[in-house]
């Protein structure tokens, strides 16, 4: 049974708790410049991670990038001209060529005039997403033993991924849903796939039967108090699910630990602020005495006072703890191993202390640049920016500045990508998107669904922060929601809201 772990009884406690022919150079290249410029904008972090994940070389990664951003362009406009009929778009396999899918020579003769290669397909995209709409109509008698269902424009079919041992499972959900279609195939599938949740400063999780709070999400896992669990000890989330494994533990003489986490779970550059809403971390530059600081726990939530003191030595019953940080702000049990920041840099992790948040008292928390050197953790932040480019949605079509109309309060739009300034948007080291000089922003600064998306001068508001995830996911921390295409329609003109993140097409978007 969960359940708290409370404050010890002495005055200091611890706080536990597939294609043909060859482009010409110039085919995809309807912006050279631009594209170009994209490529070489592109983030070291981004190209080294292509570099390990393709097997490219630099200039191959860069090279790729180029072909990619100029098929965007290729695609959106192929699609238009070709309507119904368009038989589904998708880079080779090198990354280097446009392949479009065509059922008419006439067709096929208009795919190369535009610069990317056709190929003759039996069923149009329209016709393949059709079939796999009824599935989704018929998904509640899928079963356990079918895993997934989607579109393969590749191999213009649907795929229906079912258990290697039960592809009758799979034959069986596509003939009760109704479809007859040549376009099915039944394919095995080896794991049965699960959901993946956020790992945040500031929540709770669960080491045995104790309750602590997570301090900082790191790559692979994240920091917290060392007093929470030894090394070994399993832990659960906010939401009960298996967590990870505590990796590395130290205390007496330091109070600081790190999870290793499962691949159910991704680290997220933010910290719960209790209020609704979450706060961005950009780094680790350590605070001076005096200044202000706030810490986020999953008993007492978002509490702030200042620093006093530094490399404090703290008398615990269990031994002696080198080298904390002395606050006056309270916290209480089960707030154990939360986070603490000033302003946006991360601090450290809540140790210990004496009082509780109805009377106050003294707070102590490790720093967090010592827990990063001990165990060789990359802390997980929001990224530098400074880089401008499209933001690419549904339909591969852009977010944009309608008519470039940069006056506040001008309402952002899903429009055919085109490579103009209203779609050219930097992601700035204070966590803004921007466009012309001003910023997104959640209109009023408004956590709720249907809340416009618009264009507005810059006043470094929470709704004016927007956080694009490895999921794809652009989302506003303050109210942990998403950027939206209303009615998940595709249509060029399709004003943005903010939503409810969901995980569908009308939320992905990708740079």
């Amino acid at each position: 049974m969960k359940r708290n772990l409370g404050l010890f009884s002495t005055a200091t406690a611890l706080f536990a708790g597939a294609t043909l022919g060859v482009i010409p150079s110039v085919a995809l290249a309807a912006s050279p410049l631009a594209d170009a410029a994209f490529a070489q904008d592109a983030s070291p972090e981004l190209l080294s991670a292509m570099q390990r994940d393709l097997g490219l070389t630099a200039d191959g990664a860069r090279r790729r990038l180029m072909a990619e951003a100029a098929a965007v362009r290729v695609e959106g406009s192929l699609r238009a001209e070709l309507g119904e009929r368009f038989g589904g778009a998708w880079m080779n396999a090198d990354g280097s060529q446009l392949v479009v899918g065509v059922t008419t020579d006439a067709d096929a003769a208009r795919v190369r005039r535009a610069g990317a290669v056709p190929q003759k397909v039996a069923h149009t995209q329209v016709e393949l997403e059709r079939v796999k709409a009824e599935l989704d109509r018929n998904g509640a008698s899928a079963g356990r033993a079918v895993h997934a269902w989607y579109v393969d424009v590749v191999t213009n079919s649907v795929v229906v991924l079912a258990q290697d041992s039960a592809l009758t499972g799979g034959s069986d959900f596509v003939a009760k849903a109704g479809v007859k279609s040549d376009a099915v195939r039944v394919l095995p599938s080896r794991e049965e796939f699960k959901p993946l949740y956020d790992l945040r400063g500031g929540d709770a999780y669960y080491p045995g039967n104790a309750r602590c709070s997570i301090g900082f999400p790191v790559a692979g896992g994240f920091v917290t108090a060392g007093h929470c669990g030894g090394v070994g000890t399993g832990t659960s989330g906010v939401n009960g699910v298996g967590q990870g494994t505590v990796a590395g533990s130290t205390f007496p003489g330091n109070d600081f630990a790190w999870v290793r986490t499962n691949g159910s779970w991704g680290s997220q550059p933010w910290v719960n602020n209790y209020g609704g809403g979450n706060v961005l971390v950009y780094g680790s530059q350590e605070a001076g005495v005096n200044a202000s600081v706030c810490r986020s726990g999953s008993t007492t939530g978002w509490r702030c006072g200042v620093i006093q003191a530094k490399n404090v030595t703290v008398s615990y019953s269990a031994g002696l703890v080198y080298g904390l940080t002395q606050t006056n702000a309270c916290a209480e049990g089960g707030d154990s191993g939360g986070s603490w920041l000033s302003g946006n840099q991360a601090q450290g992790v809540t140790s210990g202390g004496s009082g509780n948040c109805s009377t106050g008292g003294t707070t102590f928390f490790q720093p967090v640049n010592p827990i990063l050197g001990a165990y060789g953790l990359s802390l997980t932040t929001t990224g530098s920016g400074g880089t401008g480019g499209p933001i690419i949605g549904l339909a591969n079509k852009c977010i944009d500045v309608p008519n470039s109309n940069t006056t506040d309060g001008t309402r952002l739009q899903l429009w055919d990508c085109n490579g103009t300034n209203a779609q050219n948007w930097t992601f700035m080291s204070d966590g803004t998107v921007r466009a012309f000089g001003k910023c997104m922003d959640v209109a009023w600064g408004s956590r709720d669904n249907g809340a416009a998306i618009q264009l507005v001068t810059c006043s470094g508001n929470p709704a004016q922060q927007f956080v694009l995830s490895g999921a794809g996911d652009l989302v506003n921390p303050q109210a942990n929601k998403c950027v939206d295409v209303t009615g998940g329609n595709s249509a060029s003109g399709t004003p943005l809201q903010l939503w409810e993140c969901n995980g569908t097409s009308a939320q992905k978007w990708r740079r």
